[in-house]
């Protein structure tokens, strides 16, 4: 079975005064709380999101 790849991403910054778009995508992300890091699958679509909100969530080294 081939290993997936996985990106840790981190939430921190507040997304209290963005658009409600950019809280969507942090939710979607699975974000609850600043300062969370979370697990997900490398794919495009997880990338896309982490690219538009780039000034909240950071990718960490694994």
């Amino acid at each position: 079975m081939a290993e997936t790849k996985k990106i840790r991403i981190q939430y921190y910054r507040s997304a209290i005064a963005t658009p409600t778009k950019h809280k969507l995508v942090v939710k979607g992300l699975g974000f609850t709380r600043l300062n969370q890091i979370v697990e997900r699958v490398d794919t495009e679509a997880i990338r896309g999101m982490v690219k538009t909100v780039p000034h909240l969530v950071r990718i960490l080294e694994s």
